[in-house]
């Protein structure tokens, strides 16, 4: 049965990535971690299947920005490629069979970054973010010469969602990790998917095998309890160990109609202040990821931290984060910044 077992693997992966990480650790607390150094040579230093959520804004190589570290990097649009699938293979490894990864991207590098990525990961969404803004801080878009374009104006940015697991043989099918572990472990158990179904009282009109044959092959997810059932069926046949947590193998999609549940995003850009990094994302964005795609408990890394909005997110949804930036300013500020946010939290202030 599902317990608070994922609760105290967290917590001791957590001190597995405190230890793999120390010499690079710039600030520590009993949620955070932030390092300082080379993003890719970091991810090497973590343990296999020890990240919960991924959330990655690396330079997005077509903007060119001079401000922002890596923009204009590379020569070539395949060299760009070949860098961030190099991110990708090691995400693989470190990221959980229940984990997912946010990339941020350019839209004209968008469907490029889907294709590279597909080859290590199962694609979720593709998320257009609009962000729309007052009059005044609009930057470019409200300046140029609109007669000039030779294109539609690139205001909106994509944010490219993975999972663990990859397509399967039709396209309404997929082989994530919970489809393919609960296919092994019900065979392994010698139950058919029709008797595991009967047991849990989920059968379908049409398959006999039920909601356990939709749940094997992709197509939808049990909830906890369902679960759980599942769990006690398989576990009291004696023919198989214990089962992992449903937190470990089951993907979070956290949402309702109260929050935005679309793929259409309208979160406001950040507005221009002193010491602002200049790719700096939304806080209630990036709050909004966090919460929607993990457990509290889980640990968020992200591998361009920047200013920390996605350390702050973390910390103040009750999940542990890992931030890395390769420069010591921005490594700084994020140590900073997410100590400033737990102060403000406990005395009932809005963070940054």
């Amino acid at each position: 049965m599902t317990s608070n077992a994922s609760l105290d693997s967290r917590e001791q992966e957590f001190a597995k990535i405190s230890n793999a990480l120390s010499a690079a650790i710039v600030d520590q607390t009993a949620q955070s971690i932030v390092a300082l150094g080379d993003s890719l040579e970091l991810l090497r230093r973590l343990p296999n299947n020890s990240i919960s959520l991924i959330l990655c804004d690396p330079p997005y190589h077509s903007t060119h920005k001079s401000n922002i570290r890596g923009d204009k990097a590379f020569t070539a649009d395949s060299a760009f490629l070949d860098w961030l699938c190099s991110f990708a293979f090691e995400w693989q490894r470190i990221l959980k069979r229940s984990g997912t990864v946010y990339v941020f991207c350019s839209s004209r590098m968008a469907s490029r970054l889907d294709v590279a990525i597909s080859d290590y990961f199962l694609p979720v969404s593709s998320i257009t973010w609009t962000k729309p803004n007052e009059p005044g801080f609009d930057g470019w878009k409200g300046k140029m010469s609109k007669e000039s374009l030779r294109q539609w104006y690139p205001h909106s940015e994509r944010i490219l969602v993975f999972e663990q697991g990859a397509y399967g043989d039709h396209m309404a099918t997929c082989k994530t990790p919970l489809s393919v572990y609960l296919k092994q472990c019900r065979i392994a158990a010698g139950m058919t998917a029709k008797d595991l179904t009967g047991i849990i009282g989920a059968h379908g009109r049409v398959n006999h095998g039920g909601a356990v044959s939709n749940w094997e092959t992709g197509r939808n997810i049990p909830s906890r309890d369902q679960y759980d059932c599942m769990v006690e069926a398989l576990e009291d046949t004696g023919c198989i160990g214990t089962m992992l947590p449903y937190n470990d193998v089951v993907r979070p999609m956290n949402l309702t109609r109260d929050v935005e549940f679309t793929d259409v995003w309208e979160f406001p850009s950040v507005r221009p202040y002193r010491g602002k990094h200049p790719a700096e994302k939304p806080l209630e964005m990036m709050s909004h990821i966090v919460e929607a795609s993990s457990y509290p408990g889980d640990v968020v890394l992200d591998c361009f931290a920047g200013s920390g909005v996605t350390g702050v997110a973390s910390v103040l949804t009750s999940r542990r984060t890992v931030c890395m930036d390769v420069e010591e300013k921005w490594a700084k500020q994020t140590a900073l910044n997410i100590t400033e946010a737990l102060v403000g939290e406990a005395q009932g202030e809005l963070p940054l």
